[in-house]
């Protein structure tokens, strides 16, 4: 049976309100002029209609207290506002994961480019040295594939010991010291091997231009060796004998990157040292 407004209208009852429709709701509500939100539920426009029912006197009070209970428009409001938080916590949170993704990507992208180029680098050293192409390694005379086994292992936390390995190797082996860039290539990782990779195919078969781009990479060049002679401090766990071995391997150090094997240039050394010293101080005082 279609619902009948005005018939309504004339005799309200809570048991027609019950059974009408959203739609016909509303037009109840229109017709006593009570404001409403077109997107509030149909048991909120119904118990605004009831109260306004019981407030004009048209429904007694106690239909209030057996009618469904629904959020105040303050309620709506907070609904509707953490319904929107979580949707762009969900959001930021896609975004985030997606970022994340793409950071990982992109280094994996790099890493492969740079295995890539390293690989390219060994391929050209080859072609260069006559070597065979598979593998990248000089087959003329001296066969390195042989030796490239007793290569030792190439540790960043250490370069420094690494290389003076690898000398006293290839000095005990005889290796011929124009193969020495191609077997120490062979074991380089993590930032050797990127400084490796950008070297022009000239220098990167000169051993010690290798070993100089490698160090300087790492910072182990006359300065870095000076600066940790002079800093260097004795620890609360040594002993007055192993801060003093210590001491003196920090001095050998910087003593052998400056290249100095006589008193004359020992002597030399301390005193460029000492004028730098001071010219420091009257800037500093200045």
């Amino acid at each position: 049976m279609p619902f009948n407004l005005d018939k309504f209208v004339a005799s309200p009852s809570v048991e027609e309100l019950d059974s009408l429709k959203k739609s016909e709701i509303v037009k109840v509500a229109k017709h006593y002029g009570i404001e409403f939100q077109p997107l509030m539920r149909k048991d909120e426009i119904k118990r605004y209609v009831l109260e306004y029912l019981v407030d004009e006197s048209m429904l007694p009070s106690t239909v209030l207290e057996t009618a469904i209970t629904v959020p105040t428009d303050n309620t709506f409001e907070l609904k509707r506002l953490e319904m929107e938080m979580n949707k762009e916590i969900r959001l930021k949170e896609m975004e985030r994961e997606k970022e994340k993704e793409e950071r990982e990507m992109q280094m994996q992208r790099e890493k492969e480019a740079r295995e890539h180029e390293f690989r390219l680098k060994q391929l050209e050293l080859g072609a260069i040295k006559g070597s065979d192409p598979k593998i990248g390694l000089d087959t003329g005379g001296f066969d390195v594939s042989k030796h490239v086994k007793f290569v030792p292992k190439f540790q960043e936390d250490n370069v420094e010991k690494f290389f003076n390995h690898f000398e006293k190797l290839g000095e005990q082996l005889k290796w011929p010291r124009d193969k020495w860039s191609i077997l120490i290539q062979s074991n380089f990782t993590g930032k050797a091997q990127e400084v490796y990779s950008a070297l022009s195919i000239e220098d990167s078969m000169d051993y010690d231009k290798v070993k100089k781009a490698i160090l300087q990479a790492y910072e182990l060049v006359p300065e870095a060796y000076r600066q940790k002679f002079r800093k260097y401090r004795k620890a609360d766990t040594q002993t007055y004998v192993e801060f003093a071995y210590q001491k003196e391997r920090h001095f050998d150090r910087w003593c052998a990157s400056k290249k100095v094997s006589t008193f004359d240039t020992l002597r030399q050394l301390m005193l460029v040292e000492e004028f730098k010293r001071c010219v420091n101080d009257d800037i500093n005082i200045t």
